[in-house]
């Protein structure tokens, strides 16, 4: 049981190591004097204490006793270095804390009494589980603990075995992730709010992408009831998925919001639904100062009438979407019509071209919407290329996103790990802020790079050219041994780049893995810029 309300409001110090006051025992300020963890963790010189000679009260003159971290446990202390950071400068401090505040186990747990585990530690651990795909529970406890686990406490700490780590996620249950999921979304959204990330300028929009995605899920019979599968008519694919819209900011691939819902039914009409989902639970992100791409997936006249009412779009149609032209051609080559549906009618601006690529067309044309009807303000080829920002901001995050989980399950590829649908709903959660708190760390390391004086990647260093697989290395290696300088790690991580904007190129290929192994060295590739051709202009 989760008390969202006790989290967000609860005044209480909440130790800089995490968890409650009933799971510490004791603040860390106690036990570490004015230092932080990050300066003391791991080294019993500075900080451990070892074993004082007592010279007085109950235990008598000479009576030696545990002083320091010898007197706790590594639970006590294990905090998610750069990530918790991070989250608690955006979000107050002690916010792992407070949600383990608000969490009652809804069940009996092994190794509470002997502080093998505790709730706020689970937390830690789960979100770092997120992380790490191949690694199997006790590994995870182990890597949360790093160096603690090496210090003499007066108590036996070892970690915990599987069964022990299955237990308390499910004593935990989905809630408690899922209330800080929303803590961290809600600290990117703040972020974006504040600071200008752009890295396409379209008038003074704010660019964000959303596209659906479904994620798999071990075969259990609760998990194929739950959220059902797709692919087949009979429900017979291998294993259960659920499907998630995924909302993006378009320039640094940062996660906004995540609604999600069962993957069974027809696949448009289940992702208009979290669509509208979208649009009841995170209503800033759906302002006048925001334009979202869309991909084929239409979303209907209807819909479209009720987002232009809040935000702006910019929709790529599918060719069976009839048309009713009610305008002339416009200078910049746009048009104006109708499109009509489920009792609706909407105007809308429509922009047809076509793209070439070192002279060779792309057998068909592009033709996008929006609500946009100032071709002055937003030319036609502006938005069109505007439209490809829709691949970076939801193709290639999701991408990143689910390297995080890639061999996690009992299949190769991209999989969640849990077998009945409350904890798939909390490992989804746990996710979901385990990738966006590392990706606000790639955004901290941007603004630190030294930007290239000259070449292609001359000027600032934008977050997009962070690795994010550099810096899901850096967090976990953090984690195990409690580095010491935020400000040091995200220099080391901002040195980690990818090139972005390469204008590579493929025969298009179907999204499948193929059955045969990947080309070699010797296939060749073209680097070549595309060109827009509106009405029969090269923009």
């Amino acid at each position: 049981m989760f008390d969202k309300a006790k989290a967000e409001n609860d005044q209480t110090v909440v130790p800089s190591g995490g968890g409650t006051v009933e799971d510490n025992g004791h603040p860390d300020k106690s036990i570490w004097g004015e230092s932080s963890l990050h300066q003391t963790r791991g080294d019993p010189d500075r900080g451990c204490g070892g074993v004082l000679q007592g010279s007085g009260g109950g235990a008598g003159a000479g009576a030696t006793t545990r002083a320091g971290p010898g007197a706790g446990h590594p639970c006590d202390h294990a905090t998610l270095g750069l990530l918790e950071e991070r989250l608690d400068a955006a979000a107050g401090p002690g916010v792992i804390g407070r949600v383990a505040a608000g969490t009652r186990l809804a069940g009996p747990v092994q190794g509470k009494r002997a502080r093998l585990l505790t709730t706020a530690f689970m937390l830690r651990a789960i979100v770092l589980m997120m992380l790490m795909p191949d690694a199997d529970p006790r590994e995870v406890v182990l890597a949360l603990a790093g160096d603690l686990a090496l210090v003499p406490w007066a108590g036996l700490w070892r970690p915990a075995s599987p069964r022990s780590f299955g237990q308390w996620r499910q004593a935990i249950g989905p809630e408690p992730l899922e209330g800080l999921q929303d803590l961290v979304l809600g600290a990117a959204r703040d972020e974006h709010d504040q600071r200008d990330w752009r890295a396409v300028i379209t008038g003074g929009l704010k660019a964000s992408s959303a596209d659906g995605t479904l994620i798999r899920m071990p075969d259990t019979p609760a998990n194929r009831a739950a959220f059902g599968s797709t692919g087949t008519s009979d429900d017979s694919a291998p294993f259960p998925q659920l499907r998630a819209l995924m909302l993006n900011d378009a320039s640094t691939r940062a996660l906004l919001g995540m609604p999600h819902g069962p993957a069974g039914g027809d696949k448009a009409a289940a992702e208009q639904k979290l669509l509208d989902q979208a649009i009841g639970e995170y209503p800033r992100l759906f302002t006048m100062d925001r334009i979202w791409l869309f991909d084929r997936n239409f979303p209907g006249a209807a819909r479209i009438a009720r987002l232009t009412r809040l935000t702006h779009v910019l929709i790529r149609l599918k060719s069976d979407i009839r048309l009713k032209k009610v305008s002339r051609i416009l200078p910049d080559g746009s048009y104006l019509a109708e499109i009509s549906g489920d009792g609706v009618t909407v105007t809308v601006r429509v922009i047809e071209y076509y793209i070439d690529v070192e002279g060779q067309d792309v057998p068909e044309m592009f033709c996008l919407v929006t609500d946009l009807r100032d071709w002055e303000g937003y030319p036609a080829a502006d938005l069109a290329g505007l439209h490809r920002w829709r691949w970076d901001g939801s193709e290639t995050a999701l991408r990143e996103a689910k390297s995080a989980i890639s061999g996690a399950g009992p299949s190769t590829g991209p999989m969640l790990r849990s077998k009945t649908p409350a904890l798939v709903r909390q490992e989804l959660a746990a996710w979901a802020a385990a990738v966006e708190l590392t990706r606000g760390v790639a955004r901290d390391a941007a603004l630190t790079a030294l930007p290239a004086r000259k070449g292609r990647r001359a000027g600032p260093v934008h977050p997009r050219e962070i690795s994010f697989t550099a810096a899901r290395r850096a967090v976990i290696g953090a984690i195990r041994h409690g580095a010491a300088s935020y400000t040091a790690l995200i220099s080391a991580i901002s040195k980690s780049r990818v090139i972005t904007g390469r204008d590579r190129r493929l025969v298009r290929k179907a999204k499948a893995r193929p059955a045969f192994t990947g080309a070699g060295r010797d296939t060749a590739t073209h680097i070549a810029q595309a060109v827009i051709t509106v009405c029969n202009t090269p923009a």
